[in-house]
């Protein structure tokens, strides 16, 4: 009933909200000039089409976010928090909003797909946010042959016969800022083309700054509503995806990370044809790691997959410190290889985080203490990361389930009371609790955040256990502290005592894997024979069944 009345009064303010709309647009445009007197002029009609689509696109935006405010402000008035019927309301406009918003980014398409893509990724938001924007993932529309050829005239020269055989002038893939073509060089190498569309850097920062005011009106309507930090951290993220010269760094970097691992493989990048617009990589074959039928098909078992995956972002973040932040389905391929079996193949490497030593060693060290449900050292971890009034949901973000010694064991599920008790406390939560806690959290932790939520939701789809996750990470954690033997002295002191009281640690971790392992192991083992001794009663009396003879 409240929603009808919202579609109503959003229909009947169509004209004030164009009005203002077209000024806000208007606005935008005259912010990002501001910001970018300097910028490059092509032509009169570049501009003219530029700044027309500028402000279009910021008019929607700004159509999409008052319609979203309007139904929140309508919608919930007069309700009593903490009560099932707002938490009922609530969801219903989450989710009206979030489709709202859904719809823009298809139509703005660009910056709003990646954006969104964002969005979707951070497990913070509502779930309704976050499942309906996860449809993105795969809707990018490629540009025509013609409008990237320019882009690779201008960044490898004139004449592209003297470079290659041939293009496919059909794109392989299509993604929020580029898309890829095969193309054969003079050699007979067989590579890839990844070509950053036209004209595209001018408008992500005039899409930057809409958004950006856009959040502060959000925040001037709902002040628990602050949505600046995730501005903030997108455009950091795009301004690093958009230079290919530092893709090919990274993935340089990466590929020496993982040189000891058969498994993994990074394409070899060709420098001499890698510009910030264009990045040539060689070509390598393999299907979407999300791709069950083929994976099976290829008598391939996806846990073994899933196990290479987890391993692989676990070294990333605990020992290398070098995290690779947007590993989405389609930047890893499934390679069929003759002596492993397979690979993964990562691709896709503009998005990485470099993370401050001390983080990667407190992270290392959270790890430690949820394995051993270690509260006091979680609290104390906590306070190094900026977030000490939070460290009680540490658990819960990255195991599930809430610090409890004396009920269940670490990668063990919730129980019945706990939940209940935990749905109590986040109901008391406001959005402003929420906004508070993301605003606190360093920027490292948001990238092991997206990381983590992305690798889990793969390891979910190929049928690993969050148990077994959490283990390889319990494991690698071990690794990455071991690489610095004072790490429990808390940077403090170094002496034989400390030393000795670290590898004590090391060992009771060692210890309590293995352990919680055997224990899986036997319960397991007794539900399988169980289920296995069903089954032949059920066998033996199907077979024994006496038969009644009707006379």
């Amino acid at each position: 009933m409240r929603s009808t009345v919202v579609s109503k009064f959003l229909k009947k303010k169509t004209s004030f909200y164009l009005f203002i709309i077209s000024g806000t647009g208007a606005s935008a445009l005259t912010y990002y000039n501001t910001l970018n007197p300097n910028r490059n002029r092509h032509s009169l009609l570049d501009v003219i089409t530029t700044s027309f689509n500028g402000v279009l696109r910021s008019s929607r935006s700004l159509y999409t976010i008052t319609a979203n405010v309007v139904d929140y402000k309508y919608s919930l008035q007069g309700l009593l928090k903490d009560t099932d019927e707002y938490a009922q309301v609530l969801s219903e406009v989450h989710l009206r909003s979030a489709k709202r918003i859904l719809k823009l980014c298809e139509v703005n398409q660009g910056f709003y797909i990646k954006a969104g893509q964002f969005v979707a990724s951070v497990r913070q938001v509502p779930k309704e946010y976050s499942s309906t924007l996860a449809s993105l993932q795969d809707q990018a529309v490629p540009c025509s042959f013609e409008a990237v050829k320019e882009v690779l005239i201008s960044n490898l020269g004139s004449d592209l016969n003297e470079i290659f055989i041939s293009i496919d002038e059909q794109p392989i893939a299509a993604a929020s800022i580029a898309q890829v073509h095969r193309a054969l060089l003079k050699d007979h190498q067989e590579v890839v083309l990844k070509i950053q569309y036209p004209g595209l850097k001018n408008r992500m920062k005039m899409d930057i700054a809409t958004m950006s005011l856009l959040a502060k009106c959000v925040t001037w309507f709902f002040p628990e509503y602050r949505f600046q930090w995730m501005v903030s951290e997108f455009s950091k993220v795009i301004a690093l995806e958009l230079d290919f010269l530092q893709e090919a760094r990274n993935s340089v970097t990466t590929a020496v990370n993982f040189k000891h691992n058969n498994r993994i493989r990074v394409p070899k990048v060709f420098q001499e044809l890698t510009t910030s617009q264009v990045l040539t990589m060689e070509y390598c074959t393999g299907r979407r790691v999300d791709d069950l039928d083929y994976i099976r098909e290829m008598g391939i078992d996806p846990r073994k997959v899933a196990k290479v995956l987890v391993e692989a972002f676990a070294e990333m973040i605990f020992v290398h410190g070098f995290v690779h932040g947007d590993p989405h389905p389609g930047n890893i391929l499934v390679s069929l290889d003759e002596k492993q079996g397979f690979r993964l193949v990562l691709l896709d490497h503009g998005i990485y985080k470099t993370l401050d030593e001390e983080f990667r060693v407190n992270y290392c060290q959270l790890w430690k203490a949820l394995v051993l449900l270690d509260s006091h050292k979680i609290q104390q971890v906590a306070q190094h990361f900026g977030i000490g009034k939070y460290a009680k949901y540490l658990s819960l973000i990255f195991t599930g389930r809430t610090i409890n010694r004396y009920r269940s064991a670490f990668g063990e599920g919730m129980s019945v009371e706990e939940k209940t008790n935990l749905k109590q406390e986040v109901k008391s939560l406001s959005m402003g609790d929420v906004s508070e806690f993301m605003e606190s959290l360093p920027s490292e932790f948001l990238t092991v955040l997206r990381t983590d939520a992305l690798v889990r939701s793969l390891t979910s789809k190929l049928g690993s256990s969050q148990r077994e996750r959490l283990v390889v990470y319990a494991n690698y954690a071990l690794h990455g502290l071991s690489l610095k033997p004072d790490s429990d002295s808390d940077f403090v002191s170094n002496g034989v005592r400390t030393r000795i009281m670290s590898r004590i640690g090391h060992l009771q971790v060692r210890l309590v894997l293995e352990l919680l392992q055997l224990l899986w192991w036997v319960r397991d083992t007794r539900q399988a024979l169980i289920t296995w001794s069903k089954q032949i009663t059920r066998l033996v009396n199907h077979h024994h069944t006496p038969i009644s003879v009707i006379s």
